[in-house]
């Protein structure tokens, strides 16, 4: 009796947070198969017959959903290479080079990222406006690399930082330099982290909305915006065609976690456990 009421409050514990956290993606992937009407009926049932009526009009009456979610797709491999080549390059630095210094720089650039992306949007307007890079691609996706380096930074130091140095130096006693050190040893071995480090990335870009909300208007809007936006259209909110958007923008972020959850999961461990 007494193993079991631990097991026991293990158990609702984990339901609870499987309802917390699956409940509502449950119910707007749900929401999207449903007629206006049943959306949001009282009480609420599981049992309706499905349609894609909210996918048609979606696509008939809303291609700018489906060009943000272009732009949300570029936007998010740009940051995501551009966030790669500096973390890894960093990461390398701060794994191996163990000075006071440079060891204080990584806990404040991780300290910079703890500020809300408005403290920094507010003040970046004017200069973005008059270097006139608004509503482009390329502004999105240094913003988002700029703010999402130092955390990627830190799950590189710590995947490096387990890497025997002996490799690099019988490489060096073989000839090779620096960058062949780097291209052919520290980075194949550290894959597994790289792999991590770009999870966080594409799922902070690709549903990032303060930073696209601000400093784009057309050309470089991006898919959590335009659904923002259909909750504001003239003819009234169409529920069902939010849901079914909003399904359409999860689907591919869902996938990509269940798939290489592992590698998320070692990401978050980084560092944590030392032989």
């Amino acid at each position: 009796m007494r193993s079991f009421v631990p097991s026991l409050l293990r158990w609702a514990a984990v339901l609870l947070a499987l309802a917390w956290s699956v409940g509502p993606i449950l119910l707007v992937v749900t929401s999207s198969f449903k007629e206006a009407r049943d959306i949001f009926a009282t009480p609420p049932s599981l049992v309706f017959a499905p349609t894609l009526d909210n996918y048609r009009a979606l696509w008939a009456h809303h291609p700018m959903f489906f060009r943000g979610l272009l732009s949300s797709l570029v936007v998010t491999a740009g940051a995501t290479a551009l966030t790669l080549a500096v973390s890894s390059l960093a990461g390398y630095v701060y794994a191996r080079h163990l000075g006071r210094v440079l060891q204080g720089t990584a806990f404040v650039m991780l300290a910079l990222r703890m500020l809300p992306p408005i403290i920094i949007t507010i003040p970046l307007f004017p200069a973005v406006n008059a270097l006139g890079l608004n509503d482009t691609h390329g502004l999105l996706i240094l913003l988002y690399a700029a703010f999402y380096v130092s955390i990627a930074t830190w799950i590189m130091r710590a995947f490096i930082a387990a890497l025997p140095r002996e490799l690099e130096e019988a490489a060096e006693v073989d000839g090779a330099g620096l960058a062949r050190v780097l291209w052919r040893i520290v980075l194949p071995l550290a894959a597994q982290g790289m792999v991590a480090a770009a999870i966080f990335v594409v799922v902070f870009a690709w549903n990032e909305f303060v930073f696209a909300l601000v400093f784009t208007t057309t050309s470089a809007k991006t898919a959590p915006v335009v659904i923002a936006e259909l909750l504001g259209t003239v003819e009234g909110v169409q529920w069902g065609v939010i849901f079914a958007a909003s399904t359409i923008q999860l689907a591919p972020i869902l996938a990509l976690v269940l798939l290489l959850q592992r590698y998320l999961v070692a990401g978050l461990t980084a560092g944590a456990v030392k032989a």
